[in-house]
């Protein structure tokens, strides 16, 4: 027998995770009630937010039962919460119904089962209480959350339950790709020519901590029952500033028009890349949050600057592909500069080369298990274009950095790293340098070959890497997603043509360097000019040895190269 005084539903989704942690940072037991297998997806994520889960009791669930599959096997609930929900457009009727609908029926049927229940607070859409019923026709998702909550509150009625609606709106988080993220996503590939909708849509936003903290405080203030909350943030702009203000932060160029709802939906969807559904949420309605806005001043909870939320966010949106890959460290964009990492105390910073960006080195940070700060340079990867040299760039990037890192540059990056070790020697410990394109052939095959944007779009990512000479691997695929990006291509070649006209003028830079330098090569991508200072070759090895060999690299950048540890692992051989 599990006793808990709460118990969340969906405690694996997006809402209900956070739902859970917030209940727990209050003192709270939690029953987590969750479809089998999902335990440790609940218990890894509330181990990332280092949440004390002594006070969780995981139970195993089926809303789409009468007795939830849980019969007599918890006791004590005070409080319910009910975040289960498909939430996913294209659902065909019968799926919507059992779990949006039939779900939250048992929940609620439960739930007044319980003898010392307190409340039952459903979540739900923030247009689910407006406009009236839906066409299961015209989108499954929406017509069952409205259908559900007009017999939700029949039935409470009727069973005497003090429920609580709760109804956010785009709710903005980490690891939320619904709704919004698709426009971030869209307008960051280039894709995004005319806005749906017309100068006043409103697609209000509302931040996640706000959401959890809010909801989590329902039950305590007994006023709140019987009632409906729209969460949402009444100063989101319309649509059209709110994108200005993404696209400003992403430095992409912002769509000049809109198109009426109506319209787009009349065209292919491969040009207007908006879901049929999606566009019912297009809409210039206005919603009270008067009722809403006072609870949450009972709750002492505030809503964050709606500008930096939509930062915050579009950073995570592009960190993970919206989605599609699992984001690097508390990575995001500085004026335009795209950072992972540690940005102020770093032991190590790391400089890409070319043609791939800062996710090179996710490999060789991860075998560091040190603090490390990661850059794409100016016009390379996610990083936008820049009026300044590569040097005060490099200066700009590590201004804020207290530390006095091991500074490494591969390839392309060692001309910023070079730059700023001559300028700030006291800045530096130690200078290393992977595959340094200036002392090292000139790149034959890149200079004679068509341009990248063509490679790009006739070859896919194995065939990418092939043609230059790559190992396939995030890192990879990470710099083919961003060498699709327009203009991304045509930088990286200029990039390369102008580091090509440049090499002599390094080698006499590099010469003039004071601080301790280290360089590293593949064995199959030897130098050609000599420099004195010690060159540690990687058996096996090519132009890209952070990607091949990540933890001969992570060796060599530690302190056992500098003690003679490192023999063990690469060989030392004289410059070519």
């Amino acid at each position: 027998m599990v006793h808990t005084d709460s118990i969340v539903f969906g405690a694996a989704g997006f809402l209900g995770r956070s739902l859970v942690a917030e209940l727990l940072r209050g003192g709270h037991t939690v029953a987590a009630a969750l479809r089998a297998g999902s335990q440790d997806r609940l218990r890894n994520w509330l181990a990332d937010q280092d949440i004390d889960t002594g006070a969780l009791r995981i139970v195993t669930t089926d809303i789409a039962e009468p007795d939830l599959a849980l019969g007599d096997t918890v006791e004590g609930v005070r409080d319910v919460y009910n975040a289960a929900a498909v939430m996913k457009f294209g659902l065909d009727a019968e799926t919507a119904r059992r779990v949006n609908l039939d779900g939250a029926v048992h929940v609620l049927e439960w739930a007044a089962r319980q003898p010392d229940l307190r409340r039952v607070v459903h979540i739900t859409g923030y247009r689910a209480a407006v406009n009236g019923p839906r066409d299961y026709r015209a989108g499954a998702y929406e017509a069952s959350k409205v259908e559900a909550d007009g017999v939700l509150r029949a039935l409470a009625a009727e069973r005497g339950v003090p429920l609580t609606f709760a109804n956010p709106s785009g709710v903005l988080g980490p690891g939320q790709y619904f709704g919004l993220s698709d426009f971030v996503d869209t307008l960051w590939q280039g894709k995004l020519p005319a806005l749906p909708g017309t100068a006043d849509t409103f697609i209000p936003v509302v931040d996640l901590g706000y959401v959890a903290r809010f909801i989590a405080g329902l039950p305590t203030l007994p006023g709140t029952a019987g009632k409906s909350y729209p969460l949402l943030d009444a100063t989101t702009p319309v649509l059209p500033e709110l994108i200005r203000i993404v696209a400003e932060h992403l430095r992409v160029a912002a769509p000049r028009f809109t198109l009426p709802a109506s319209v787009v939906r009349r065209l292919p969807r491969a040009l207007t890349h908006a879901d049929p559904e999606a566009l019912a949420f297009i809409s210039s309605d206005r919603y009270d949050t008067t009722e809403a806005e006072a609870v949450a001043r009972q709750l002492g909870v505030e809503h964050p600057p709606v500008a930096d939320l939509l930062r915050t966010y579009a950073d995570g949106v592009v960190a993970s592909r919206n989605g599609s890959v699992t984001p690097a460290p508390n990575s995001g964009f500085r004026r335009g500069t795209w950072l992972s990492g540690d940005r102020t105390d770093p032991e190590y910073v790391l400089l890409h080369g070319i043609p791939v960006d800062s996710e090179s080195w996710a490999e060789v940070a991860h075998e560091l298990d040190a603090p490390t700060l990661a850059a794409d340079l100016p016009g390379l990867g996610r990083s936008a274009a820049s009026d300044s040299s590569l040097g005060d760039w490099v200066e700009e990037l590590l201004t804020p950095v207290r530390t006095r890192p091991v500074l490494v540059g591969h390839s392309y990056g060692c001309w910023a790293a070079v730059e700023f070790a001559l300028r700030h020697p006291d800045r530096v410990s130690r200078l290393v340098l992977i595959s340094p394109a200036f002392l090292q052939p000139p790149a034959a095959r890149w200079t004679g070959s068509p341009l990248v944007a063509e490679v790009v779009r006739r070859m896919r990512v194995a065939k990418l890497a092939a043609r230059l000479g790559l190992p396939v691997g995030p890192g990879v695929e990470s710099a083919v997603a961003n060498l699709r990006r327009p203009g991304v291509a045509r930088r990286t070649f200029a990039a390369l043509r102008a580091a090509g006209a440049s090499r002599a003028e390094l080698a006499e830079k590099l010469a003039r360097v004071s601080v301790p330098v280290e360089i590293v090569v593949g064995a199959d991508d030897p130098l050609v000019e000599s420099t004195g200072h010690p060159v540690i070759t990687i058996d096996g090895a090519g132009h890209y040895p952070q990607l091949t060999h990540p933890e001969r690299v992570a060796q060599v950048l530690r302190s056992e190269t500098r003690s003679g540890a490192a023999s063990s692992v690469v060989a030392r051989t004289p410059a070519h």
